[in-house]
């Protein structure tokens, strides 16, 4: 069974930095394509950023330049900086919903949340 952990949130004043760390066990990861997303007190859970085995990190229009994926053998991070008000949010890694179909998302983790106080 896959498990996801994420870590590194916390509260921070608008622009500060924070760096995620998701850590997955439970499947090969090297050959998961994998995102970050997050979900924002009465939103729905938005793809912030995607890596992809093989190709170009991709982000969203909202944190496009301050926001960096990577990963290594067993986790994904998420360097954020030059932090908002509006990134506050619970942080979730998963697959990336742009290659794979929402059945094939593993189960949510536990996320992280993010506070930036203005």
């Amino acid at each position: 069974q896959v498990q996801l952990v994420e870590s590194g949130g916390g509260l921070v004043q608008a622009g500060g930095s924070l760096r995620l760390s998701c850590a997955v066990s439970g499947v090969i990861f090297r050959v998961q394509h994998m995102a970050w997303y997050r979900q924002a007190p009465g939103k729905e859970r938005e793809l912030v950023s995607t890596i992809q085995i093989g190709g170009a990190p991709t982000y969203a229009d909202s944190v496009k330049g301050r926001f960096t994926i990577s990963r290594d053998n067993t986790k994904v991070y998420l360097q954020m900086n030059s932090l908002r008000p509006e990134d506050t949010a619970v942080y979730y890694c998963n697959r990336d919903l742009s290659v794979y179909a929402s059945r094939d998302l593993w189960s949510w983790g536990q996320g992280t949340q993010v506070n930036v106080s203005s």
